[in-house]
C-alpha cells in the first residue's frame, strides 16, 4: 500500500547506520577495521549490504555512524559510495563521534550515537527514520517495513526474524499478540517467550527500527536526561516504548528480497570467524543462498580498476584451475587448484599450490607448493612456499587461530611469528 498521492514512503525516509562496533568475536579480522569494514564475498564489505538495501528500496538520504578504527571503512564510504547528488536532493553523510555534545564523550550507545547528530538529520528534514546495523548480511526492501510502520500507527516499528526458541537467547526477543504488536522486549533472555501458536519459535530483533522522526527526537532527548540509561535501543529505548507506546514487530519474511533461485530469505550475523567462513562458503554453491548475481538489488560497493583473473599453466599436476569458487579480479592462479574457495581481489596463487574451503581476503600471495584447508586469510598476507595448514590440528592451533570448527584464522604477524 503507497501513500494517498503514491509516492513511495522512502523518499520521505532516512537512512541511518550503525557502523561504530569492533565486533570483538571476528579476533584479528577487526584488530585494525571495524567490522562492518571487513571484507565480504569477493569484493563487497559487510556494510554494502544495509548501504545496498536502503539504495535499492528508494531511500536518498543516508547517514552513518563510525566509531572504532573507522578509517578503511570510511575511506571504503569515500570511494563507493560518493555517488549521491545533493542536487537530487540526495545525501550521504560519514558521521565520526565528534564529540559534538560533549568534548568528554563520545558515543555510549547505539542511541547516543543518533542523539549526537539530531541537529545533522533535522537539517534534511525526513519524516520518517529507518535504523540499521551496519553488520549483517541480508537483502531486504525497507520500503515494505516503512508501509507496515504507518498503516499500523505504531510510534516504532521492528525488524525481526523467525529463530527457533533455542537459539533465541543470543538476541532480543519479542513477546507479540495475535496482530504482532509488541507487548515486552527482552535483551538475550534465558527462556525467550515463543510466538503465539507457534511453541518452538521465537521472533529475534534484527536490530532494524522505523521511527516517525519527530517521536524519535523525543524519545531520544528524554532518553539522554536519563541518569541511568545505557543509551542503547534495545537496552533503553525499545523497551519503554514498548511500555508506554505502541510497538509493531515486523517480519522479514515480508520484506526479504529472493532472486528466483533463493528458496529461503537469508539473514546472517558474521560475528564470529566461524560464521563468517560460512557466509562466504554458502557463495560457492552451485545454487547459492544468497544470489550475488541478482541485478534487480545489486549489491553496491567499490569499483576497482583492475586486469581480470587469469588461470595460466596446463600441463599435468601444474594447471591453473578453480572448481566451486569465485575468483575476483586482478587474481592470478598460475598452476594452482582452488576448490570451493573465495580469491578476493588480487591473490597470486604460485604453481603447485592448493587451497580448500578458503576465504582469502584481497592482494595475498600464495607461495608454491603451500596447501591450504578451511582457512580465513588476512589481507596482504604472504603465505610462504611449503605452508601446510588444515591437517594437523594441534600445529595449527599453536600457530595461527583455529576455532572449535577447525577453521584457522592467518594474520601478517602470525606468519611473522613463524620459525620455518
Amino acid at each position: 500500500m503507497r501513500t494517498p498521492t503514491g509516492s513511495p514512503l522512502a523518499r520521505d525516509a532516512m537512512a541511518y547506520v550503525l557502523a561504530g562496533g569492533r565486533g570483538s568475536r571476528l579476533a584479528e579480522l577487526t584488530d585494525n577495521r571495524a567490522k562492518p569494514a571487513v571484507y565480504f564475498g569477493g569484493m563487497s564489505r559487510i556494510i554494502d549490504f544495509a548501504l545496498s538495501n536502503a539504495i535499492n528500496s528508494g531511500i536518498r538520504r543516508i547517514g552513518v555512524a563510525t566509531q572504532y578504527k573507522a578509517h578503511s571503512l570510511i575511506r571504503h564510504m569515500n570511494r563507493a559510495w560518493n555517488f549521491m547528488r545533493p542536487e537530487r536532493n540526495e545525501s550521504f553523510d560519514i558521521l565520526p563521534a565528534s564529540q559534538r555534545i560533549s568534548e568528554l564523550l563520545w558515543y555510549e550507545g547505539t542511541a547516543d550515537a543518533v542523539f549526537q547528530n539530531i541537529d545533522i538529520i533535522a537539517s534534511y528534514s525526513p519524516k520518517y527514520m529507518v535504523i540499521l546495523a551496519g553488520d549483517h548480511i541480508y537483502k531486504m526492501d525497507y520500503e515494505l517495513m516503512l508501509q507496515q510502520h504507518v498503516n499500523s500507527g505504531a510510534d516504532v516499528t521492528v525488524g525481526c526474524l523467525v529463530v527457533p526458541r533455542k537459539d533465541a537467547t543470543a538476541f532480543g526477543v519479542m513477546h507479540v499478540d495475535e496482530n504482532d504488536v509488541i507487548t515486552s522486549f527482552l535483551e538475550k533472555p534465558k527462556d525467550p517467550p515463543s510466538i503465539p501458536g507457534d511453541p518452538d519459535h521465537a521472533l529475534a530483533s534484527m536490530g532494524i527500527y522505523v521511527f516517525d522522526t519527530e517521536f524519535l527526537f523525543e524519545q531520544l532527548r528524554r532518553d539522554a536526561a536519563e541518569p541511568d540509561s545505557r543509551r542503547d535501543f534495545g537496552g533503553d529505548i525499545i523497551p519503554y516504548i514498548v511500555k508506554h507506546g505502541k510497538a509493531q514487530a515486523h517480519r522479514f519474511t515480508n520484506s526479504c528480497i529472493r532472486a528466483a533461485e533463493e528458496i529461503e530469505e537469508y539473514w546472517r550475523d558474521v560475528g564470529t570467524v566461524d560464521a563468517y567462513f560460512e557466509a562466504n562458503l554458502d557463495l560457492t554453491d552451485t545454487v547459492p543462498k544468497l544470489d550475488m548475481y541478482d541485478r534487480d538489488w545489486p549489491i553496491w560497493t567499490d569499483t576497482v580498476v583492475a586486469a581480470p583473473a587469469k588461470f595460466v599453466h596446463d600441463e599435468e599436476g601444474r594447471r591453473g584451475q578453480a572448481i566451486s569458487s569465485l575468483i575476483s579480479q586482478d587474481c592470478i592462479v598460475s598452476g594452482a587448484l582452488a576448490r570451493r574457495s573465495l580469491l578476493f581481489t588480487g591473490v597470486k596463487m604460485g604453481s603447485f599450490s592448493s587451497v580448500n574451503e578458503a576465504v582469502i581476503l584481497p592482494y595475498c600471495n600464495i607461495g608454491r607448493n603451500a596447501r591450504l584447508s578451511r582457512v580465513v586469510i588476512d589481507s596482504s598476507v604472504r603465505i610462504p612456499e611449503g605452508l601446510v595448514v588444515g591437517e594437523d590440528p594441534e600445529l595449527d592451533a599453536r600457530r595461527f587461530r583455529r576455532t572449535d570448527n577447525g577453521v584457522c584464522l592467518i594474520t601478517k604477524p602470525m606468519i611473522d611469528r613463524l620459525n620455518l
